[in-house]
């Protein structure tokens, strides 16, 4: 028998058609961001399962990162670029939330997951975030805490709004990345001796994550951090 809810699924993608973003295909009322095709292809980096990945090794010898992962590779030529520009500019955090899920539940039999107390998203400043109306880490972290049952606390924040990553260069990206974000006092009482996954959307220099990590560091010297990301640029 078919439900009332399949119906009305139906009947939304009649008036309005759900194309996959990477392949345009019109999606199945039962798939719900990504066509199965697409998302059996998605370029998974594999991360979890590697001693020292190429994320671990982007951060070694700058702050102590316990472990390192993201969820797939992200290239401006291909078409799972998409994810991530519908994500972050086209008002579709759900995508992200999804997305996580995913990888949560992919990685959860590797351990990864496993000790973290406390999820940080990667923060935006207000007045960017008012701009968007989201922030985009902040459900990827939600996505993760799904799976987990991991508290997201929003215990970063931006100091200042910093003018897009895109056209700078690595040593650009550092400068003005650097001293960004800073803890609040709710993480500097709380997080002693913790455990924290700090969630942004994209890992390509690393100068973001790197300026958090740091941040909470320099705070709380006893703290543990892993970070995580939807997605990361080839890091060869």
């Amino acid at each position: 028998m078919i439900s009332i809810k399949r119906l009305l699924q139906d009947a939304a993608s009649i008036v309005m058609p759900r194309n996959c973003p990477v392949c345009g295909k019109p999606l199945d009322s039962d798939e719900r961001f990504m066509c199965r095709k697409c998302h059996m292809q998605l370029p998974v980096t594999h991360f979890h399962e590697i001693d020292f990945n190429l994320m671990e090794q982007l951060f070694a010898g700058k702050v102590p990162i316990e472990r390192t992962a993201a969820y797939f590779y992200y290239e401006k030529s291909s078409p799972y670029a998409s994810l991530l520009h519908d994500l972050k500019y086209r008002n579709q955090p759900q995508l992200g939330r999804w997305l996580a899920r995913q990888a949560a539940t992919l990685m959860q039999p590797s351990g990864l997951w496993d000790g973290i107390d406390v999820i940080i998203p990667v923060p935006l400043h207000i007045t960017k975030l008012a701009k968007r109306g989201y922030n985009q880490s902040q459900h990827i972290a939600q996505g993760i805490a799904d799976v987990t049952g991991t508290p997201v606390k929003l215990w970063l924040k931006a100091r200042q709004a910093h003018s897009s990553q895109t056209q700078k260069d690595k040593f650009e990206r550092m400068q003005s990345a650097q001293g960004l974000y800073l803890p609040t006092r709710q993480a500097t009482a709380q997080l002693q001796g913790k455990h924290v996954l700090i969630v942004d959307d994209v890992v390509t220099t690393g100068a973001t994550l790197l300026s958090c990590a740091q941040a909470l560091h320099d705070a709380i010297p006893s703290i543990k951090i892993s970070l995580f990301t939807l997605a990361a640029a080839r890091l060869e």
